[in-house]
Parts: structure tokens; sequence; C-alpha cells
């Protein structure tokens, strides 16, 4: 009789095969049908109908191997899946959205490369009229460690450049808000798109320009993001022009929610208005 306990299948290279062909079945949310033995015995009542590739199955067993090798924990490609699909940001792939024409010009929104676009977004950050609210003053290592957390995550949040006809002068903050620690404090529903603006120079603030770009990046969320109903967005009450811009850009306001670091004003683009305004 072969060997049952899960030592000896281990040993024979079988286990962590199957283990990890259960979870890519999982990551994936195949439904159950009959007629299959994929991951189950042969007097299986409920298998799954799902043929994964050989090369797909032999890469996860490489991982198995090394993951005994080590005897630690090291994180499988099935178990970035889950929480990272590949191809997917969780926001639809913000960097692929392109440019939108608007009032004032081409505004194209390009995720930051840190190498580059850090000294930038570390003056602006400086700006007194910006350190009140953003608390991200000080030395470039300020902002760096705010802008990695973001790229090095799991993609739940995507720090951007806003270009004006190719010109870096806004820096924005596209998020789900659904999985942010925002949804704690009001209903949040799934797919829930939040946005952060900095607009950097002072020649482009005081002018309608934020209000214009809002409405472009509230529209673009809502164009790109078909499963987005709702664009929010929590600025602080204290930031009365902030407010002003968001309500000129086809927000409203829905509540005040007192967040760990401030009293905001919970601001909404619906996407039923998304036509009408």
């Amino acid at each position: 009789m072969p060997p049952t306990d899960a030592s000896a299948e281990a040993d024979a290279g079988t286990a962590p095969v199957t283990e990890l062909r259960t979870a890519v079945v999982t990551a994936l949310g195949t439904e159950a049908q009959p007629g299959s033995n994929l991951g189950a015995s042969s007097d299986s009542e409920d298998t799954l109908n799902l043929r994964l590739p050989d090369e797909f199955i032999a890469l996860f067993a490489e991982e198995a191997r090394a993951h005994g090798a080590t005897g630690g924990h090291r994180q499988t490609t099935a178990e970035k899946a889950c929480i990272n699909p590949v191809g997917d940001d969780l926001l639809d792939r913000v960097g692929h959205w392109g440019p939108t024409s608007t009032p004032a010009g081409a505004f194209h929104l390009v995720p930051v490369r840190l190498e580059s676009d850090l000294p930038l977004i570390t003056r602006w950050m400086n700006d007194p009229a910006v350190t009140a609210f953003w608390e991200l003053a000080g030395a470039e290592s300020v902002t760096e460690e705010h802008l990695r957390r973001q790229l090095e995550g799991d993609g739940r949040s995507v720090p951007c450049l806003g270009l004006l006809e190719g010109t870096p002068m806004s820096y924005w903050e596209i998020y789900r808000a659904d999985l942010d620690l925002l949804a704690r404090h009001y209903p949040a529903r799934p797919h829930d798109t939040g946005i952060h603006l900095l607009v950097g120079g002072v020649a482009n603030r005081g002018r309608g320009l934020g209000s214009t770009l809002l409405r472009a990046v509230a529209d673009l969320v809502l164009d790109k993001r078909p499963s987005c109903a709702r664009v929010v967005a929590e600025p602080d009450l204290r930031n009365t022009p902030s407010v002003s811009a968001f309500l000129s850009a086809g927000f409203r306001f829905s509540a005040e929610v007192d967040l760990p670091d401030k009293r905001a004003a919970l601001m909404v683009r619906d996407r039923a208005l998304h036509d009408l305004l």
C-alpha cells in the first residue's frame, strides 16, 4: 500500500504540488465542477474542472522544494497572486490610463519614479502652505519613506506626478479607499477609489486649476475602473480651498469624519452623476 502520511508524500515530492495546486485554484476562484480529478481522489464527488499548464505546476513545485530546503517561509507565487494578481495593481493599471484633455491642456497621471522624482516632490512637501496638511516636511528621506511604502506595497495606493502639457505640476495618490484605514470611518463600498492631491508650484494655485484637474481625474477613475461606483476624498476641514475645489469638481459633501490625524470632509463623486456633471 502506498504511504498515506504527510511526511512520506512530501518526501516523494507530491504533497507540495497538490497543496500549491489547490492554492492556485482558490486564488483563481474556479468553481467546483463534476468530472475532473484535479486536487481530489478518484472517489471524490466535489471535483474541479480545471487543467493547469504543466509549466505552471512545475513552477510551484520548484518553489515548494526551495521552501522545504530552507525550512523557513518564503511567499509563493500563489500567495502573491492572492494579494496582488499578476498584471493588476488593484487599481486597473493607473500607469496605462494615458493622457486626458482638460480646459487647461493635456493632463497625464504618471506613476512616481523615486530616483528621478523624489527631489521635486520633497520640495513641494516643504512648501509652508503644504506642510500643515501633508505633514511630510523635512529631508528627502521623509518623503522617500512615504513614497516607498506605496511603491513597494501591494498596489492599493499608487503615487503619481500630474503632468500638464508635459510639465510636472502636481502630486497625486490614487488609492483603494475600501482597502484603506479610511474604510473604518465611513460606509465604504467595494472598489471605492480615493484621491489625494497636491498642486505643486504657487503659480498654479488659486486660479481654479485644482478643480479642473480633480474633475478630470475623477472622470478618468470612473472611465478606467468600471467596477468603481464612487470616487471619494477626505480633505482636512480646515483646508477650505481644497474642500471648495472638490465641490467645484462635482463632488458632494457627504459627512464630517474623525480620522486619526485630522477632522475631514468626506467628499463623494458618484458614477450615477458622471454624465450629468
